[in-house]
């Protein structure tokens, strides 16, 4: 897969700007603040639904405009597509694919990309909210129908501590608890599926986890994903433990250990009206060296770390995916490694049929991605 032309209008610091793309290596130079991660940010959204930089889709709206628009010419296996997306300061956005209207929550199934930008150090040394976030986002490009069982169990779990907020502090009755069972079935129903969904992306992510850590830094480390389960008895509050491999369950009872934990923990959830076990709680554990990455991991090794986690992803997408590679996207990320890792990461990415490379200083990129550069200045394209 690949971008043959990108367009925006009113998007971040750009009126209007017109992008042709070519297969393999493209790189956008420009000084700090001239716009060139917009344009990369710009096709992220296409296949996330999602900013690596921002967690309001208004922040990308021109200052003074009402919308936003992300247009991108798409080809893969003989096919063209155009994909646009409208971001709206009022209303839901709004998604067509080749001019006809689509539920925007169904643009992924068009368009993937695999981002890594600086933030992406917040995986490593972040809060549990951004790992689930990772893990969810790579499950629906890879199948883009988890979309709808995420945003149902959202809904669900919002109206599940509507319910228990109401009941917290009052005596309770029969028809109310009757009523929070119900929520209880649809919740285990939903959240068991992203749970079990979740540990075999865990799984599958294992090898080429250590695959691309090693091609990266020419060392092995034991980079490793560990999950943390609240329906196990793991608790974010409390400083979640790993568990790894563990005996306890298997896949096929996830339901049953889900609705076990709901029950054994109902009075505490009643004394405090919030759910307290679910993915939503959930963490997934990052492990170097056969520590946790998180509070023991250099900055050079969580730099890595994270690095070497978007690439597993990459990996996993070209191997699953009918539409061929996805588009990497790497922002900012070479002035960030020393000369021998620029080389490395240059050779890793080599065979992608297209890669989004974004850079202040042209001679931080190794020159066998600098072929097609375009430049960046003020919100505009001077050169291509």
């Amino acid at each position: 897969m690949r971008v043959t032309h990108l367009s925006l209008t009113d998007f971040r610091n750009y009126a209007e700007a017109e992008v042709p793309l070519q297969a393999g290596a493209n790189l956008f130079v420009g000084r700090n603040g001239q716009g060139k991660t917009n344009l990369v940010e710009a096709l992220g959204y296409l296949s996330t639904l999602g900013s690596h930089r921002v967690s309001d889709d208004k922040a990308m709206i021109r200052a003074g405009e009402a919308a936003a628009i992300i247009r991108a010419r798409l080809e893969y296996n003989g096919r063209v597509i155009l994909a646009e997306v409208q971001l709206n300061r009022a209303g839901l956005n709004r998604a067509q694919v080749n001019r006809s209207a689509i539920r925007t929550r169904d643009l992924p199934r068009y368009f993937s990309s695999v981002v890594f930008a600086p933030e992406d150090l917040a995986l490593v040394r972040g809060d549990p909210s951004g790992r689930r976030r990772f893990l969810d986002q790579l499950l629906v490009l890879r199948t883009p129908r988890l979309s709808g069982v995420i945003t149902d169990y959202e809904r669900v779990l919002k109206q599940r501590n509507t319910l228990l907020k109401s009941l917290r502090g009052s005596a309770v009755k029969e028809s109310q608890l009757s009523t929070l069972d119900i929520w209880d079935e649809r919740l285990v129903g939903l959240g068991s599926e992203i749970i079990d969904e979740r540990s075999e992306l865990v799984r599958l992510l294992g090898e080429p986890l250590r695959a691309a850590y090693r091609a990266v830094v020419d060392e092995d480390h034991g980079p490793k994903l560990v999950e943390s389960q609240s329906i196990l008895g793991a608790d974010d509050e409390a400083g979640a433990a790993a568990r790894e491999d563990d005996a306890s369950r298997s896949t096929t009872d996830t339901t049953v250990v889900f609705r076990e934990a709901l029950a054994g923990i109902r009075r505490k959830e009643l004394e405090r009206g919030i759910t307290l076990v679910g993915p939503h709680r959930d963490d997934v554990v990052f492990i170097l060296n056969d520590l946790p990455a998180k509070g023991y991991a250099s900055h050079g090794e969580s730099w890595s770390f994270a690095l070497a986690l978007k690439l597993a992803s990459a990996e996993l997408l070209r191997r699953d995916s009918a539409s061929g590679d996805p588009v990497l996207i790497l922002d900012d990320v070479f002035a960030e490694l020393d000369q021998s890792r620029r080389r490395r990461l240059a050779e890793a990415i080599g065979t992608y049929e297209q890669v989004l490379i974004t850079a202040a200083v042209l001679d931080d990129v190794p020159e066998a991605l600098t072929a097609h550069t375009i430049h960046i200045r003020g919100g505009a394209v001077v050169d291509a």
